[in-house]
């Protein structure tokens, strides 16, 4: 194996949104830096089940009124 081409793999320190904290090793930073998260696993709607919305652009509007007679509107 080559030597010199991978990266430094160490320990940082992982600070997620509600102040909870761990150990973990990463190659990101250097050793003991401390990483905040702005969004995880216990603030991102995909895991916390948040709603979704569609927004539309103009396309859905159209796809609704070329396949109206096939009732996928909403009524």
């Amino acid at each position: 194996m080559k030597k010199n081409i991978h990266p430094n793999y160490h320990e940082i320190t992982l600070i997620l949104t509600d102040g909870t904290s761990y150990n973990t090793r990463s190659t990101w930073g250097k050793e003991g830096d401390v990483m905040r998260l702005e969004t995880d696993r216990t603030s991102h709607h995909a895991w916390v089940g948040g709603t979704q919305r569609i927004l539309d652009t103009g396309q859905l509007s159209r796809f609704n009124k070329r396949f109206k007679s096939f009732g996928l509107d909403k009524q």
